[in-house]
């Protein structure tokens, strides 16, 4: 069975805790980096990532985008929704049935 991760701001990924997710609180990508690779490498089938530091790596993380696992999905903080994550999820839905079905 694969584990679940949640990675970014403290605020924003603590609530994560409760629903048996392992949380780990991280400001920076220069953080983040190390941190996505160690989890990745060591049995985290999704991690869940605030879209604003996603954003601000989105280089390493097409380094998964073909992968099967982990799925990287970017979720909002509690900064607010930058629409990173609804981009994602019509991008996969595109590829999936060949079409974007939002226009």
């Amino acid at each position: 069975m694969f584990k679940l991760a949640a990675v970014g701001d403290k605020d924003s990924v603590y609530g994560y805790a409760s629903l048996g997710v392992s949380i780990f609180p991280v400001d920076t990508p220069a953080e983040a980096i190390p941190l996505l690779r160690h989890l990745a490498e060591n049995g985290y089938g999704v991690i869940y990532i605030t879209e604003q530091l996603a954003e601000e790596m989105q280089e390493e993380l097409e380094r998964y985008a073909s992968l099967p696992l982990p799925a990287i999905v970017p979720v909002p903080g509690v900064r607010g929704n930058t629409g990173l994550g609804l981009a994602n999820v019509s991008r996969f839905v595109e590829k999936a049935v060949g079409s974007d079905i939002l226009s």
